[in-house]
């Protein structure tokens, strides 16, 4: 069974009933709906596809709604582009204006109260760099061309030396909130994410909504103040996205490797799942075959043991997504067949609410690996023993059991999880041999294999792991 999960992004590319059915064939994990793209009629025509889809192939994919957030670009430039010439004195300001020679206007009001002098401003995903000279602290920056190109309409602004005080949630990402909460997605991202306030506030917002399962939050860090309040904002969310297209501008490109490595380890630590994003295998947007180089970026990441790895343009508007998913999964499926050495992860200290659970869980996870199990296996309310389980990263593979379909595709992001449904049981005893049964018929267990429940007793007891049983098929 392939731990490492694949995210494939929804767009023109994707979005007929065929396509979508050939991507879950052919193994992705979670469709991610982009609200900076596309309609609301749109998406919620792609979530009933999926939810129909799921029922008729017995899959649990989930749906994944990231938010635009408060992303600053240029206004519309007249005649459809201009030139920067290095050492050219420009003004930027926050009026409603056509960009022009020796002009650029942004749609972010408070441009001028935010950058100083000295700051760096780039453009167009850091193809452009200008550094602001001046102030007046109200409309308009006076800023220098230090890198030049041509600038097209409505690109990218990037401020990596900026204390901004934009608001987490736009007004779009409030309004685009309101149409994901009506309906049956499984995780929303908040992208631009400072402090874990962003997420504290986002997390009321849907706890007002009061569902009954409310989505899970995943905080994208693409920003050097999301790095650097990294620990508190992987408590405060769900999960985490490594989002390196923004994080790799507004840093210098070579840190990223690294802060990948380390946060995808502050993640597993704190049984968090992580996303590797952006740029995986972009050579197939045009192209049947990736590079060397994305199939080692795609390889890496499943070696630093990331939950999921992610695909944008590829499977949107690229030409080949059925392919791109097959060429990730066969990668995938070749690094996880060989000897894997997972980062030596040191969990976080246990609360002392959920001690007994942990140490249940863990207890299982060394002796999967003692006994080379071939199960770990669990019934779920929550989730919390899958999240869990998965954050050991054993060879074993992690069956968890619930009768709430909205979690078992929640779980589809979690590294090696395999949900599935089962009716409520009575008792632990009454329900260890449906699971039993059920694996076997699916060909995950066989004759003779160690498989290893954790359970609570009494049954049905959210977070309250209290019982470890090995077993012989």
């Amino acid at each position: 069974m392939r731990k490492t999960r694949i995210i494939a992004t929804l767009g023109p590319a994707s979005s007929s009933e065929t396509v979508l059915k050939q991507l879950m064939t052919a193994g992705v994990n979670v469709f991610r709906l982009n609200f900076s793209h596309g309609t609301h009629e749109g998406h919620a025509r792609a979530v009933e596809t999926i939810n129909r889809l799921n029922e008729q192939l017995g899959t649990h994919v989930a749906i994944l709604a990231d938010l635009s957030g408060p992303k600053i670009r240029t206004g519309e430039v007249e005649h459809g582009s201009m030139e920067l010439v290095p050492e050219e004195l420009v003004t930027i300001s926050s009026r409603p204006e056509l960009c022009r020679k020796g002009r650029i206007s942004v749609n972010y009001p408070d441009f001028a109260s935010d950058v100083m002098e000295g700051e760096e401003i780039l453009l167009d995903d850091g193809k452009i760099l200008l550094k602001a000279v001046s102030s007046d602290g109200k409309e308009s920056v006076t800023a220098r061309v230090v890198q030049g190109g041509t600038l097209l309409s409505r690109k990218g602004v990037n401020l990596p030396d900026t204390r901004l005080s934009l608001p987490s949630l736009s007004e779009k990402d409030l309004y685009d909130l309101d149409f994901i909460l009506k309906q049956d997605i499984q995780w929303v991202a908040l992208s631009f994410v400072r402090t874990a306030g962003d997420i504290e506030m986002l997390r009321k917002r849907i706890a007002e909504a009061g569902l009954e399962f409310p989505p899970r939050i995943v905080a994208k860090i693409e920003k050097p103040e999301a790095v650097a309040n990294a620990a508190a904002i992987i408590r405060a969310a769900d999960a985490v996205m490594i989002a390196r297209g923004d994080l790799g501008v507004e840093i210098p490109q070579e840190k990223v490797p690294i802060i990948q490595k380390k946060i995808v380890r502050m993640c597993i630590a704190a049984s968090r799942p992580v996303i590797v994003a952006t740029q995986m295998m972009e050579g197939m947007i045009a192209s049947m075959r990736p590079t060397r180089a994305e199939v080692s970026d795609v390889a890496n990441s499943v070696l630093d043991g990331a939950d999921a790895v992610m695909l944008s343009g590829e499977t949107s508007i690229g030409r080949f997504p059925v392919e791109t998913v097959n060429t990730m999964r066969r990668i995938i499926t070749d690094v996880e067949s060989g000897e894997i050495i997972y980062p030596d992860v040191v969990p976080e200290e246990t609360r002392q609410e959920r001690r007994i659970s942990d140490a249940v869980i863990m207890a299982a996870a060394d002796l999967a690996r003692k006994v080379n199990a071939r199960a770990l296996i669990a019934m779920t309310h929550t989730g919390y023993s899958a999240f869990k389980l998965a954050s050991h990263r054993t060879p074993a593979g992690i069956y968890i059991f619930s009768d709430n379909r909205q979690l078992l595709c929640a779980l589809s992001l979690v590294w090696g999880v395999e949900g599935i449904w089962i009716q409520t049981f009575s008792s632990t005893d009454s329900a260890m041999p449906e699971m039993r049964k059920k694996l076997i018929e699916s060909g995950f267990i066989v004759k003779d294999d160690y498989i290893i429940y954790v359970s609570s007793i009494p049954i049905g007891k959210a977070g309250k792991t209290n019982m470890l049983k090995l077993s012989v098929v």
